[in-house]
């Protein structure tokens, strides 16, 4: 990267931050704040980054910022797809596709997802790629973020890992697997036929996973929009949980918060997920 990239790159970050409020992100203004949009400090938070690290980023200094870290900041900074695009670019960095675990995701997702603090939820592609999870989400579903390339979706780990169906009783795989597959059907029809990323999904699990071709032939489609499901926590045991949906305008994307079932003692088990923190659960539902 040029000095001059370096310095527009920094000038526009600091733009961004400070159009947002801290309100708008789940942080309490207070009396003795001095900036009319997020410190610095909040948006390192927010990226998971290190203050220092985003400091010398604004100051137009330090080392070129990896694609994860731009991924972060544009989510952090609730860009739209052409500001994330431009960012992408001023740090000399291939734009993403929009599809995979860099794909942008919709800032109205993002602050309703900010605004769930006391709720497990996460927004998932519509091939079940995790994109962005709350704390809550992670200390019951576990950490999905670090997961690239083919293990990215969930519906190709259902099918082809054993470990992905740990959190699910055994009992309800079949109709997790029914579910699915319908829900692949439904999405890849949405998507079109010259879909690249559906059709190698369906194509690769056509020939690793009989079962999933069984389920293929007959033809089931239908969007998950709501689901009662068990899932299977280390610690907490079985919770029995409303798993609902909210779908973006293209249906590309899903915003999942996960509710207690009524009847069941669920809640309790929700109140303790913030009390336990996140476990080793990657490769669980999506």
């Amino acid at each position: 990267m040029s000095f001059e990239r370096y310095r527009e790159l920094g000038v526009f970050l600091r733009s961004r931050r400070a159009r947002i409020r801290p309100e708008d992100v789940g942080f309490v203004p207070g009396p003795r704040r001095r900036v009319s949009g997020l410190r610095r400090e909040e948006v390192a938070q927010l990226a998971g980054a290190s203050v220092d690290y985003y400091n010398e980023l604004e100051r137009g200094a330090g080392s070129q910022p990896s694609e994860q870290m731009l991924v972060a900041l544009a989510r952090a900074l609730r860009l739209s797809r052409d500001e994330r695009d431009y960012l992408f670019r001023l740090a000399d960095r291939p734009v993403p596709a929009e599809s995979g675990p860099a794909a942008h995701v919709h800032p109205g997702m993002l602050d309703l997802l900010s605004r769930l603090p006391s709720t497990p939820a996460q927004v998932i592609t519509d091939l079940h790629v995790t994109l962005v999870q709350n704390p809550l989400a992670v200390a019951l579903l576990g950490d999905q973020s670090g997961l690239r390339g083919e293990r990215a979706s969930f519906i190709r780990r259902w099918f082809t890992e054993e470990d992905a169906r740990r959190m699910y009783p055994e009992a309800d795989h079949a109709a997790q697997s029914r579910s699915l597959t319908a829900d692949l059907r439904a999405a890849a029809a949405a998507r079109g036929d010259h879909d690249r990323e559906a059709a190698t999904i369906i194509e690769e699990l056509l020939d690793a996973s009989a079962e999933f071709a069984t389920l293929w032939t007959q033809h089931d489609v239908a969007f998950r929009r709501d689901d009662r499901k068990r899932l299977i926590h280390p610690v907490l045991g079985t919770i029995e949980v409303n798993c609902l949906n909210l779908f973006s305008e293209d249906g590309r994307q899903r915003l999942l918060w996960f509710t207690p079932a009524l009847g069941t003692d669920s809640a309790d088990a929700l109140d303790m997920l913030s009390v336990i923190g996140a476990q080793d659960l990657v490769g669980g539902p999506a």
